[in-house]
């Protein structure tokens, strides 16, 4: 008897391990869908507007493309998935979007960096939408917090990304402004080295029996409303930080020196945060867990605004950065507790296109701002402010009906 039991533990132990591992590898997909080829940007944008001489709008403007073309894809990831398999098109999403990096560092023409920004934000859609999904579905009958440290694993692959851009892009920038194509194709060559990782986890992926859903139905969309209300709104909140923190630092006079550190804190605390976010927001089947993670994003967008200096940066980095990527981790754990199986990449795709609507919003809104009133802090209060709306609705976010 005890033999059987040490053997299912064993067996246990293993199966977990390798849905771990199978997170874990999926989770490039996610560093190359936002670390890479999004927050990377707010790095290379101070450098790339020197260079190119762009207003701060222009300098949105170009978020803006990625955003928009993110929205695209999310409308079609579901579909896509349906009629190729999520694993597959999760691939090809992923190749696509390692391409468009490389291909940014090309050219510094202004519409060509617009078109190129757009199409890696419809590939990076299919990359994360379908990654998540694909993360989701590696233990569904799992308990609610197991689930919730795979999706954390997972989207921790954005944090490894944040930490890995911090190393390498300011180091390729030392020479100058002028080297920002280099940094580009560095993040590219990044994408491309996870590429086998990520192909090797989705082909253990079982998917559900049923296939996916290609879109909800109105009783399913009525009762989620409060998540995609919220969810857009953080989409705006949170990336007008990530586009123009760093212009905003430079700009209250902070050092070289003193800004990498700030990146590298940022990605560190980031990394760690979400694996206990996971743990922690797996025990929500409503809009608090969201609420929490948005509210505490507020909080740290505050210090930078309210008590410039090096101070302020490091609080926020912490603050910010202990929160921001748990969003993304929230919703997918709010869509798993609330709808069945076959219902998660069709709403995961829709929330995507609420976030992605946000985010394409965000960084306009605020580089108009700045430019109209000659100051980047000006345009950087939408952050928290959004931020508190995007909590205040998904507190109405309520329980799943019990059967």
């Amino acid at each position: 008897m005890s033999l059987d039991v040490t053997a299912g533990s064993a067996g246990a132990t293993i199966s977990f391990r390798r849905q771990v591992l199978t997170a874990l590898g999926l989770s490039a997909g996610a560093a190359v869908a936002l670390g890479l080829s999004r927050f990377a940007y707010g790095l290379l944008l101070p450098p790339m507007r020197a260079d190119l001489g762009w207003t701060y709008m222009e300098a949105g403007a170009l978020n803006t493309a990625n955003g928009a073309g993110y929205i695209g894809g999310a409308l079609v990831a579901a579909v896509a998935a349906r009629m190729w398999g999520a694993a597959r098109t999760f691939i090809a999403g992923y190749a696509v979007s390692a391409l468009v990096l490389l291909l940014t560092a090309a050219t510094g023409d202004f519409l060509t960096l617009f078109a190129l920004r757009a199409l890696g934000g419809f590939s990076t859609a299919f990359t994360f939408i379908l990654g998540a999904a694909l993360t989701s579905a590696i233990c569904p009958a799992e308990s609610p917090r197991r689930r919730g440290l795979l999706v954390g694993l997972y989207v921790a692959g954005v944090s490894i990304a944040v930490l890995l851009s911090g190393a390498v892009v300011p180091f390729i920038l030392q020479e100058g402004a002028q080297r920002w194509p280099q940094a580009w194709a560095a993040l590219g060559l990044m994408g491309v080295i996870g590429l086998p990782f990520a192909w090797a986890a989705a082909r253990r992926v079982h998917e559900p029996p049923g296939g996916a859903a290609a879109t909800l139905d109105r009783r399913q969309l009525r009762q989620l409303a409060p998540t995609f209300a919220g969810y857009g709104l953080f989409g705006a909140g949170y990336v007008g930080y990530m586009t123009f923190i760093m212009v905003l630092l430079q700009s209250q006079g902070g050092g070289d020196g003193q800004m990498i550190w700030f990146w590298f804190v940022l990605g560190a605390v980031s990394a760690v945060s979400n694996l206990v976010w996971g743990r922690v927001l797996g025990a929500f089947d409503d809009g608090r867990g969201p609420a929490l993670v948005f509210a505490i994003a507020m909080i740290g967008a505050l210090p930078v605004l309210l008590h410039p200096g090096p101070a302020a940066m490091f609080l926020s980095a912490i603050i910010f950065g202990g929160s921001f990527m748990a969003g993304p981790s929230s919703i997918t754990i709010v869509v798993q507790r609330q709808l069945p199986p076959e219902s998660w990449t069709a709403a995961i795709s829709l929330l995507t296109v609420a976030f992605a609507f946000g985010q394409a919003v965000g960084p306009l809104m605020g580089g108009a701002i700045s430019d109209a009133a000659g100051d980047v802090a000006a345009g950087f209060w939408v952050t928290p402010i959004l931020l508190g709306v995007a909590a205040c609705a998904n507190l109405l976010q309520r329980p799943p009906a019990r059967p």
